[in-house]
């Protein structure tokens, strides 16, 4: 008998507008070595084994998305995305349970292109045994403080037990269609999938990533990321 890989599907929110790179663009569409952030990290989620396609959500309308290379690519599968990451979340949910039919999905930040396959392989591996799933994260290293109204420190935060929440997050899709649905009904704040799942008195387990999974974000962290991607290549 021949063995068979499990294939699951990639979620990527792409509808944000990234304020905060001061850019002339969404930082998903800033330049790293001559592609864009988007392409790197679709790119980098096609080519692990068990990720058969990847559903990219952006804003309707967008004008930089067309002129991508992964536009075009059989195995990348565009949909409209919404004002919040969970819209846009719940808008790849909903092709892939209709379309698809994939049981578990992997959400990933669009700003993400340095994700090793190492660290997919090892959340995949964890969460197809978890009852509910469970996500990339990092352990806290810096001491953490807790600020008051007027920007002084209030007090020290124990960072013991803190994780730094990365992506991709692996969840089963219609319990997670279920909680985005209800919590964006009853107006709750969903910053990630997982307080989705915690919402729902879920608990997803902590897979420890690398540190080097880092969110683009400020105009320095391209520098970085395109320091890692090098590395990676072995340049």
């Amino acid at each position: 008998m021949l063995d068979t890989v499990p294939s699951h599907i990639a979620i990527v929110p792409a509808a944000g507008v990234g304020s905060r790179m001061k850019a002339d663009r969404p930082k998903q569409y800033l330049l790293i070595d001559g592609k864009a952030v988007l392409e790197h990290t679709v790119e980098k989620l096609l080519s692990h084994s068990k990720i058969a396609k990847v559903v990219v959500a952006v804003t309707e309308g967008d004008p930089y998305y067309p002129e991508l290379s992964i536009a075009n690519h059989p195995d990348v599968i565009r949909v409209v995305g919404g004002k919040e990451r969970a819209d846009s979340v719940l808008s790849g949910l909903n092709y892939v349970s209709t379309q698809l039919a994939s049981e578990w999905v992997l959400v990933h930040d669009a700003a993400r292109p340095c994700v090793t396959l190492t660290d997919i392989d090892r959340l995949i591996d964890v969460c197809v045994d978890h009852p509910t799933g469970g996500i990339l994260a990092s352990p806290v290293r810096d001491t953490m403080k807790r600020a008051n109204s007027v920007q002084n420190i209030d007090h020290t935060v124990d960072r013991e037990a803190l994780w730094h929440a990365l992506t991709p997050q692996m969840f089963k899709t219609q319990p997670l269609k279920n909680a985005l649905s209800d919590a964006l009904q009853q107006g709750i704040a969903i910053t990630d999938e997982a307080s989705a799942l915690e919402w729902k008195g879920e608990a997803p387990a902590l897979v420890q990533g690398n540190a080097s999974n880092i969110k683009i974000t400020q105009p320095e962290d391209l520098a970085l990321a395109e320091f890692y991607l090098s590395r990676e290549r072995g340049e």
